[in-house]
C-alpha cells in the first residue's frame, strides 16, 4: 500500500449542501513560505460547485503550484511523489473528520484519481485505496489538446489552466500598511498572466452521500 503524510492544507473549510443548486464556493491561498510556494505540494485554490451541464452533479476543483508564468508553464508537471486528496465529511454531527476521500495520483504523464470511497486511515496520514472507482486520463499539455477521463459518471480533468483567482494585492497591502482604506472598484488583478496546474474531478451527488458536507483538500507526500 502507497502511504502519504499530509503536507499542505486549503486554507478554509469549505461547506457546501451537495442537495441544493446554486452552489460555488472557495478557498485561496498564493503566497507561502518560499520553502512551499510553486511547489508540487502546494495548494492555491479549492473550488466545489454544482455542474452547470448537470444538475445532478458536484465539480471539485484543486489547484497547485501557482503563479506560474507562461515561460515556465510548459515545463510544470505534477509531482509524482504528491497525492492531491479531497476530504468529505458527510457525517450529520459533521466532526470535521473524513468520511469520504478522492485521491489523485500523478505518474509517466496520466492522472488516477480514486474514488469517492472511505479511507483506510483518517488524520494526518493517508493511505491510498486502490478499491472502487479508478477513472485514468492523460494530463493535458499546456496549450495542448484537453484530455477528460470518464468512467462511471466520474469526470476528470488535470493539466495547466489560467489562475482564475482575482486578487488586488497591492491595495491589500496598502490597506495592512495604513496607507489606505479600501479596494478599488476594479481594483488590479494581481495574478493576471499566470498559470497553475489544475484537478477537476467531477462526480454524480448520489456518491457523496445526502444533506451537507463539509470539504476540504490536502497534498499529501509518499513516506
Amino acid at each position: 500500500m502507497k502511504k502519504y503524510s499530509k503536507k499542505n492544507f486549503a486554507i478554509l473549510l469549505i461547506s457546501t449542501l451537495v442537495i441544493l443548486s446554486g452552489v460555488y464556493l472557495i478557498a485561496a491561498d498564493h503566497i507561502d513560505a518560499p520553502a512551499v510556494t510553486g511547489k508540487g505540494s502546494d495548494i492555491t485554490d479549492v473550488y466545489a460547485f454544482q455542474s452547470p451541464a448537470n444538475s445532478s452533479n458536484m465539480v471539485f476543483v484543486v489547484n497547485v503550484q501557482g503563479l506560474l508564468a507562461p515561460s515556465a508553464t510548459a515545463a510544470a508537471t505534477f509531482d509524482p511523489e504528491v497525492m492531491v486528496e479531497i476530504n468529505i465529511d458527510n457525517s450529520a454531527t459533521k466532526d470535521n473528520v473524513e468520511d469520504l476521500v478522492i485521491q489523485a495520483t500523478f505518474e509517466n504523464g496520466k492522472v488516477q484519481v480514486y474514488g469517492p470511497v472511505a479511507p483506510l486511515q483518517t488524520g494526518l496520514n493517508s493511505t491510498l485505496v486502490t478499491t472502487g472507482n479508478i477513472v485514468e486520463a492523460t494530463v493535458s499539455p499546456y496549450k495542448g489538446t484537453l484530455s477528460m477521463g470518464e468512467k462511471n459518471g466520474i469526470k476528470v480533468f488535470a493539466g495547466p489552466r489560467d489562475d482564475p483567482f482575482f486578487f488586488d494585492l497591492d491595495a491589500y497591502k496598502a490597506i495592512i500598511g495604513g496607507t489606505s482604506t479600501k479596494f478599488n472598484n476594479p481594483g488590479n488583478d494581481t495574478f493576471k498572466g499566470t498559470n497553475v496546474l489544475s484537478l477537476v474531478v467531477e462526480v454524480p451527488k448520489s456518491m457523496l452521500g445526502t444533506g451537507s458536507v463539509n470539504i476540504w483538500a490536502t497534498s499529501n507526500r509518499r513516506k
